[in-house]
């Protein structure tokens, strides 16, 4: 039977093995690494679809609004034929 000592230094042998193992191919590839970009980036110019949906969206920021003033009447009318009723 093996003793716990043995067992442990055993595992943990097996472990650094298995931690290192990356490290050591990491090491030994003899490619090189990518050259950096010289010139930045620069961002794409906007689309005719970018730019017709930014164009809706005002347009849809105000029909909601008009859709929900008109609810807010609906709602209130009721209650005030409500409270005309009872007087």
């Amino acid at each position: 039977m093996i003793s716990r000592l043995a067992h442990f230094s055993l595992a943990t042998l097996v472990s650094i093995a298995i931690s290192l193992s990356p490290i050591s191919v990491m090491a030994a590839d003899p490619t090189p690494a990518p050259a950096a970009p010289t010139a930045p980036a620069t961002a794409p110019a906007p689309t005719d679809k970018t730019a017709d949906s930014k164009a809706k969206k005002p347009a849809k920021k105000e029909k909601k609004s008009k859709k929900k003033s008109k609810k807010k009447a609906k709602a209130a009318a009721p209650a005030t034929t409500a409270a005309q009723a009872a007087q």
